[in-house]
């Protein structure tokens, strides 16, 4: 079946296309794109987008579906759903599940998995056995399995020689490394910032240079080894100079941060409680404005969810005892859009952050709506505004400290290898 998608202004950033023109799906990919009114309308199934972005489809390179083994906080199935409504039409799923994703018979259990899932998934493996930090996972049988990224996110590789070894091994693969950049003796067993906040609440905080250390040791090595190294959920003002600098030296590495990080400080604590504690924690208004002035500069290359999805019980507990994390998938581009508003970015900036920067990080042959492309397309309604509701969540978790904000530019419609799917239900 065809589909025309026709009256929207296409924002394709690969192609450098920003023009009201009509797109064609045929046969499960982009048949086209030309000017309005060029396409017979006869035996297709047409979209009406005015006054609507079409745009290629959202990927998020950084997300939690924690099955196997944490079903009771999400789902491969309830997880996609979500990446949907929230207009993405790829997820990479870190490794941190029970058992974790350090073996290829994981990754393929994943893949099986996903089959049935809203949109694609790519599992990211892990650096090390079971993310200890001390052996090195098969790395190569990984990526044949599939995975398209080794990481042990949620937990730093502190010993250099292994993270070395692993970044040596990497090089030769051409595998990407996506850093979780935390000296774990710093953090220390931390709830959140280092700063008035955690002092005024009486609560062990986190400073920042635990993480610039990580990034600074991370960076030396990629230097060192050649190796492609991605650094995950960046949230401080010395970790975007330390990226900044690495890259106009010529370093391969490439860096992502979550919408909290450029909508939140560590004071949301005070209201959010544990809605608001993840890892690394909300910073200063100082790294707010710095995050911002990275995703300007183009410093932060990729805009991604780091979708942690807990249960209720569990983001009950007090504030020192609960996990770190929120949900992201619904809320993402609602709060990327705020930056378009504010100027920080123009719309094919953001969707350059959210759709072929992640690609091409990935080296994944989407974000993008050339003819012959699969037809992986979200499209938005820029001027609508919404309230989020996290009781609507697709997700199973509803721990965001989102709900009841109201947020500017909805999800009408997100289509998956041509398959339609209502982004959001009006």
């Amino acid at each position: 079946m065809n589909i025309l998608v026709k009256n929207g202004l296409i924002i394709d950033p690969a192609n450098n296309i920003e023009a009201r023109l009509d797109l064609l799906i045929s046969d499960c990919r982009i048949a086209g794109i030309k000017k309005p009114g060029s396409f017979p309308v006869e035996r297709a199934q047409v979209i009406d987008a005015q006054n609507k972005i079409i745009v290629p489809g959202l990927i998020d390179m950084h997300v939690h579906l924690r099955e196997p083994g944490f079903e009771y906080k999400e789902t491969i199935e309830t997880g996609t759903a979500a990446a949907k409504a929230g207009g993405f039409t790829s997820v990479c799923c870190m490794p941190n599940t029970n058992p974790v994703n350090d073996d290829p018979s994981v990754t393929k259990f994943i893949l099986t998995q996903a089959r049935r899932a809203s949109t694609r998934v790519f599992p990211i493996g892990a650096i090390t056995r079971n993310s200890k930090g001390e052996e090195l996972a098969d790395l190569a049988g990984l990526q044949a399995a599939g995975c398209v990224a080794v990481s042990d996110d949620g937990r730093p590789v502190m010993n250099s020689a292994v993270m070395r070894r692993a970044m040596d091994l990497a090089a030769g693969l051409d595998l990407l490394v996506i850093s979780h950049c935390e000296d774990s003796s710093l953090a220390d067993r931390g709830v959140l910032n280092e700063g008035t906040v955690s002092t005024a609440l009486g609560l062990r905080g986190i400073p920042d240079v635990a993480e610039d250390i990580m990034v600074a040791r991370d960076i030396a090595l990629a230097e060192l080894t050649g190796c492609r190294l991605h650094i995950a959920h960046v949230s401080t003002a010395g970790s975007i100079r330390l990226v900044r600098d690495a890259k106009a030296r010529g370093v391969n590495v490439t860096a992502e941060t979550g919408p909290h990080y450029f909508t939140l400080t560590d004071e949301a604590v005070r209201d959010y409680g544990t809605l608001a504690k993840m890892n690394p924690p909300l910073r200063t208004a100082r790294d707010v404005t710095a995050v911002k002035q990275g995703l300007r500069d183009g410093t932060i290359d990729v805009i991604a969810t780091d979708h942690a999805p807990h249960s209720d019980e569990e983001k009950q507990k007090p504030l020192d005892a609960a996990p770190f994390g929120i949900i992201g998938l619904e809320t993402a581009f609602g709060l990327t859009y705020k930056l378009v508003d504010e100027g920080v970015l123009s719309m094919s900036e953001a969707i350059r952050k959210l759709s072929c920067n992640p690609a091409t990080v990935l080296k994944l042959s989407k974000g993008t709506l050339s003819a012959g492309a699969d037809a992986d397309i979200t499209i938005v309604d820029p001027c609508e505004e919404w309230v989020v509701d996290i009781a609507q969540s697709k997700s199973k978790a509803k721990n965001s400290p989102f709900h009841g904000w109201k947020l500017k530019g909805r999800i009408v419609q997100t289509i998956v290898g041509g398959t339609l799917s209502a982004g959001r239900e009006s």
